[in-house]
This record gives C-alpha cells, structure tokens and sequence, in this order.
C-alpha cells in the first residue's frame, strides 16, 4: 500500500490541481473555432464592462454550459470510480461494473428506437432511472443474507450482457435514423451541453458526494477487509449499500447527462492516490479534480482535434484509457 501524505503537503497537491483545473477551464473557454483572448474570457465570466459583446455570448452562452458540465460529470465519474475501487477492493474497477452503463444505454435505445413519440428533454430522465434500475438489480440478485464483491461482479456482468443484447436488438430492427441518433449518444458527448442538465447532474450529484465524503473512514476501514471492519464496529452491510446508492446517483447522473464515458472512473483514482496517498479523505476530492480536469482536457481535444467537426468525448477518453488501462495491467502482472 501507498505511505501516506502529510497534510500539509496533502493541501499543497490539491491546491496546485485546482489551479490547473481552473486554467484548464479557462483554456478551454478561449480555444475554439471562434477564438477568445483569455482577458475577454475573464472579462466576461466576472461581467467586466468593455468586454465585447460577441465574446460575452460566446463564452457565457455558448461555451461555459459545456466546461461547467464536463466538470461536474469527470468530478462525478471519478468520485464514483473511488468508491467502486474501495467497495470491490479492486484498482480495476469503476462504475460500469454496477450494471450502470448498459442499463442507461438499454434504457435510451427504448426511448429513442422504440418510443420516438417520447420527448428528446425525457431521456436524460429516462436514461437516469434505468442506470438506478439496473443497479438496484443487481444488488437485489447478489443479496444472500449480504452481499460480496465477487457476486455483484458476477452478476453485474450477466445483466450487463443482457441489456446489451437488447439494446443491440433494437439497434438491428429500429429506423435507421432513430438507431443512429442512439448511437450518437451512446458514444458519449458533451455537445448537447445545457443548463438544466448542470442542475440535474447537480441535483443527482451532490447529495450523493456528501454521502461518499461522511463514508470516507468508513472506505479506509474496507480496504482492511470485511472482517476487520466488522470487527472495528463497523455495519458493513449498510455502509456497503450506502456506498452503492451513492456510485449509482452519481455515475447514472453523469451518463444520463452526457453518455456512457469510459476510463474517467478507472484513471482519475489512480492519479490522484499518487498525488495525496490512499487515505479517502484527501484522495475523494483529489480523484473529483483530477476526474474534471482529465475530462474538460479530453472534451478540448475531442473540438479541436478535426475541427470544424467535433468528436465525441466519449471517443477521445477511450483511445487515452486504454494505454493506461494497459499500464495498470502490467504493473499488476505479479499479483
């Protein structure tokens, strides 16, 4: 296991990333097809007078809907892939495991192929309560007077692969327009960025966050095992439930907000257990920096990388996971 770090050098860390993360933002609300000088991007988020009105539009209206929403949906993925890493005792694991993916993507191939009557504003809803679905699913499967890492993995993967078939077969036998409307989203991408889904994600998000914070020690003592948590006086079944409600409202927030988004709840946990060290105190807000600035840095990439056309950042965030998820691999080889 990692030592820990001392706090002070702990606070240094965490303050440096929070700069990053804040010119990352600032970087990306600059660059783009129409370019902004940083003092006019700033001029126009403090509502700074002089500042010319075609930048205030297209930073404020344009621009800052979708930075503020790759934000909250890295720091959400990467909170959530935290948790999922302390609950699975597994440095591989993340939220996808809970089922949360396939069954938000099962979920809008329904809404999009099978029911194209339904409302485009719907199916973030939508999306949102078959990710919950799906995870109160599996739990309830893999429930035998408690439950244990290896059965909701297990299980997990089987309804996982289930909903995959079904989703696959609507792909098959759906119009073509409505299945490649579903693909779009599937792929994961920030481009429908609005204001109500910031307050969704928002809604969804932060009392899930509060949660996994007062659960921190409570994640540190389930690193030692089930055993010596519970000898320890800790309710190991309900923290384990709490912490799965928890992932489920903030990984299904952040996918029905913007699509299923690979390797953000895998990466984010590693780097910042390098940076502040095992403990959850420290190590939650630094995966919920460094999973906004992997994201806000992929989302630039995805705009700028075929631009005038934009791909999506789900794309981008799977071809930088995958090395690293390969790096994991081969550092584990001897375990």
């Amino acid at each position: 296991m990692r030592p820990p770090v001392p706090p002070t050098r702990t606070g240094l860390r965490l303050s440096v990333l929070a700069l990053i993360l804040a010119l990352a933002g600032v970087a990306a609300l600059a660059i783009g097809d129409q370019p902004i000088r940083p003092v006019n991007v700033l001029g126009a988020l403090t509502g700074l007078e002089g500042t010319p009105a075609v930048a205030r539009i297209i930073v404020l209206d344009l621009r800052l809907p979708r930075i503020v929403l790759a934000l909250l949906v890295g720091a959400a993925l990467a909170i959530a892939g935290t948790a999922m890493q302390a609950l699975m005792r597994n440095p591989l694991a993340e939220p996808g495991i809970l089922g949360i993916n396939s069954g938000a993507a099962l979920a809008a191939m329904v809404v999009i192929v099978g029911l194209g009557a339904v409302p485009e504003t719907a199916l973030p809803v939508l999306a949102f309560a078959g990710a919950l679905a799906m995870t109160l699913a599996i739990y309830g499967l893999a429930w035998r007077s408690g439950v244990t890492s290896l059965r909701i993995i297990l299980i997990g993967i089987g309804l996982g692969s289930l909903a995959g078939a079904g989703a696959t077969f609507l792909s098959v036998f759906g119009p073509v327009a409505e299945v490649q409307r579903a693909m779009i989203w599937l792929a994961g991408s920030l481009n429908d960025s609005r204001w109500p889904k910031v307050w969704w994600l928002l809604c969804t998000g932060l009392p899930a966050t509060v949660m996994i914070a007062a659960l921190s020690r409570d994640m540190d003592l389930i690193g030692l095992g089930d055993d010596v948590a519970r000898g320890r006086g800790q309710r190991v079944q309900l923290v384990q439930g709490a912490i799965i409600l928890a992932v489920a409202l903030l990984a299904g927030g952040a996918v029905a907000a913007a699509g299923p988004i690979a390797f953000v709840g895998l990466a984010a946990p590693h780097v910042a257990r390098r940076l502040v060290g095992p403990g959850h105190a420290a190590l939650i807000p630094g995966a919920a920096l460094a999973g906004a600035l992997l994201l806000v840095l992929a989302d630039l990439l995805a705009r700028r990388a075929m631009a005038p056309a934009q791909l999506p950042v789900g794309l981008t965030t799977a071809l930088l996971g995958a090395p690293f998820f390969g790096y994991l691999l081969w550092k584990r080889r001897n375990d």
